[in-house]
Order: structure tokens, then sequence, then C-alpha cells
């Protein structure tokens, strides 16, 4: 029996993508002359804030685009405001390392106006001790932490629309129901893709209360559920179509394998550095979230639109 051909594909929008990349490596930053860089009065009691959230999200965001400690990123944004010819007044470290802790991250992200499909996927990442190479070479020399992120991405736009972030011992399922709760109650989601971890009632019957249809495929040792309840009808409709097909068979034809474009986006999450500079719970948040925003305004400028060659 002859062996099968490898499938090739093709990149169709080639002369967009290559200046889409271009785009993403531009130094031009600009200040607009009408954004709120000074907080207005919030009619609560104590003293205002001196710089509005829009003010701290952009110097956190040269921070975490350049691997600058506050310091630094102090010194660049100065010299940014100096050199656009405004006369705003720059947040020292100790104001930016205080806001960070309570900021609302605002992560841009866009919207086709179409039924979302979503694919879940979460990675570890590390915010003390020794890197990989050093682990290996001469083995750990103090204990070594993480984190878990938890990323819900659409499949249409490449955007992250949900993100949660949370300690190493949580498991993924309990928090695939946050992450939906993350989408807005007026957009409609089609799919839910992910891996067999979310194979639980809990995930089935969150991605049900939201109208949507999961994806996800049984686990080898899976036996059908007791029907007592819509979760566990639609799990043995999986079941039996993998039985039926084989496991292989039925992720091509529901679409799983389209859960990588999450893993490459985790990939991409990590090159920003595979460590977390932040030590609080509350700053390591704002920073993985102005990750996702740097990542989603990316996306944005335009990504490679591939097919198969038959």
């Amino acid at each position: 029996m002859p062996k099968p051909a490898n499938t090739r594909y093709r990149t169709t929008n080639w002369s967009d993508y290559n200046a889409a990349l271009k785009r993403r490596g531009s130094l031009a930053i600009w200040f607009d002359p009408a954004m709120p860089w000074k907080a207005g009065r919030s009619g609560k009691r104590g003293h205002p804030e001196t710089f509005s959230d829009s003010a701290i999200q952009t110097c956190l965001t040269l921070k975490v685009l350049f691997g600058l400690p506050l310091r630094q990123t102090v010194g660049l944004v100065a010299s940014l405001i100096e050199m656009a010819g405004l006369d705003w007044p720059v947040p020292d470290y100790s104001t930016l390392c205080r806001r960070q802790a309570r900021i609302q991250v605002q992560i841009p992200y866009r919207r086709l106006g179409q039924p979302l499909n979503l694919l879940i996927d979460s990675t570890g990442i590390r915010f003390r001790g020794d890197g990989e190479w050093l682990s290996r070479k001469h083995g750990a020399t103090r204990r070594r932490e993480w984190r878990k992120v938890h990323l819900a991405m659409d499949t249409a736009t490449g955007d992250i629309r949900a993100v949660e972030f949370t300690s190493s011992r949580q498991g993924d399922s309990p928090i695939l129901p946050e992450l939906l709760a993350q989408i807005p109650a007026g957009e409609e989601i089609d799919t839910v893709t992910a891996d067999g971890a979310y194979d639980t009632r809990r995930c089935h019957a969150a991605i049900l209360e939201h109208g949507a249809d999961p994806i996800i495929p049984i686990r080898r040792n899976g036996r059908a559920w007791k029907p007592d309840c819509p979760a566990a009808i639609s799990r043995n409709e999986i079941l039996q179509a993998t039985q039926c097909l084989g496991r292989s068979i039925w992720k091509k034809w529901a679409g799983y394998h389209a859960r990588s474009r999450v893993e490459a986006q985790m990939n991409r999450l990590k090159l920003f550095g595979d460590r977390i500079m932040s030590r609080d719970p509350d700053r390591q948040t704002a920073e993985i979230q102005i990750r996702i925003a740097i990542m989603n305004r990316c996306s944005a400028l335009g990504r490679a639109e591939i097919e198969a060659i038959a």
C-alpha cells in the first residue's frame, strides 16, 4: 500500500501578510493630544488620581513590550512625550507599581457580527526560579514557581476574547465557565473547542448554557454518562460519533485540529518572556492582560490566510 502524500499548504495573501509583519516591527509611537492623560474627578472621598487608567496602561504597555523595569519605563515615556512636544507629566515608578495592582486593562478585539467559534487552552508561565537551560545544566538552585494562563481565542479574527490567570494548582475545567462568562451577552457562541481535560459535566453544561456546541474529545477510557441532563446527552452523542467513526476521523470531521491555533498563541504569549517580572498576583494579572492586548493589536494588522493544496 503506497504511503499517503503529505498535505501541502499555501498562503493566499502573502503580500498583505508580508506588509503586516513589517508593520508589527514599526517603532512609530503616536500620542493623541485629545487623549485623557490626566484623571478626571471620580466623586469619591480622598485625594483624586493624578493619571488616568489610559495613561497608566500606555506606560505599562511600553514596559511589557520592551521588557523594561519601572524606572527605565519612566525614562522612556518621558523622552517620548518630550519628542512629541507635549507638556504632560510622567508618572513615577512608584505610581506605576501601585496602579498596576488595580488597573482595569482594556483588551481590544474585533467583532465580525457572526457567531463565535472559541478555542480554549491553558499554559504555565514561570515567575520565580531558574530558567530551563540553567536548571538542566546545573540543577535547580532555588524553588521554581509557576502560574497558569487560560485563554479563549476567536477562530475568525485570531483575537483573544477571554483570559484568566490562576495558580498552578488550579485545574483547567473549572475555569472554562469563567472564560465563557467574559463574552458579552449579546454575542452568540457557535462552538467551543477544547481538549480532553475539559470533558466534565461542568464544562459541557456551561457550553450548552451559552447555546454553543462542544467539540471536546472523549477520553480513551471514557464511558457513557447517565442521560439525566442535557450536558450528559450531548456528551454521549460525541461518544457515539467517536465510536462509530473512530477517534482520528471524528477529530477531522468536527474540526478539532483547529485548536492548534490557540496553542500557537501560547507561543506568542511567551515571546514577551517565559517569565513574569511582577511578584504580586494582581500585578501579574495586569501584566498578562497587557501582553494579550499587544497580541490583539498585532493580529489586527493582518494575518496569514492558508489553504490546503490537493
